[in-house]
């Protein structure tokens, strides 16, 4: 049996805080990668730029791919 969904008013501000750290996180994860490809010539990018911009897009995981696997050092 599924659970009703929880709003946001429904939880605890831990959680809201958490969940808001977390966000924020991401998004300058991503934001960088952004920024680091484009400003970064392509030959010193592993494989297609455009490739690494869809990738960055996967939370968490796309912006660590590409720091670790993206860039050419």
């Amino acid at each position: 049996m599924m659970r009703p969904h929880r709003r946001w008013r429904d939880l605890s501000p831990r959680e809201q805080a958490g969940i808001l750290t977390l966000a924020s996180v991401q998004v300058s994860l991503a934001v960088t990668a952004w920024v680091d490809l484009a400003r970064r010539p392509a030959g010193q990018v592993n494989g297609r730029k455009a490739v690494w911009a869809a990738v960055i897009a996967v939370n968490f995981v796309g912006p660590v791919l590409y720091f670790l696997r993206g860039r050419r050092r």
